[in-house]
């Protein structure tokens, strides 16, 4: 017996190989993917708990809330998005946050 592994991969096929990568890739933004929705959730519960103290902040909530409209609109709805982009801009024209 030896001291050092084997790499199995390397006495695979290319196409075996190929299927690992992608199992292991997919594993990963699964993996990825589910930290990104608890943590989203843990944001969505602190703006549902905690009132905006001002301006800014409702600002804030406000654009994330505009932000989670728009990635669920469909890409043929233009005339959505252009509102929300409209508004956006307003928020933050009014807000002084233009450069």
């Amino acid at each position: 017996m030896t001291e050092t592994p084997i790499e199995l991969d390397k006495h695979r096929g290319m196409a075996a190989q190929k299927a690992t990568d992608i199992r292991r890739v997919l594993a990963d933004v699964e993996a990825n993917a589910k930290l990104l929705r608890d943590e989203q959730g843990a944001v969505e519960l602190q703006l549902l708990a905690v009132p905006a103290t001002s301006w800014p902040e409702a600002v804030a909530k406000a654009r994330y809330v505009l932000n989670l409209y728009s990635a669920g609109l469909a890409p043929t709805d233009t005339h959505h998005r252009d509102l929300v982009a409209a508004v956006l801009a307003d928020l933050t024209r009014l807000s002084g946050e233009e450069t």
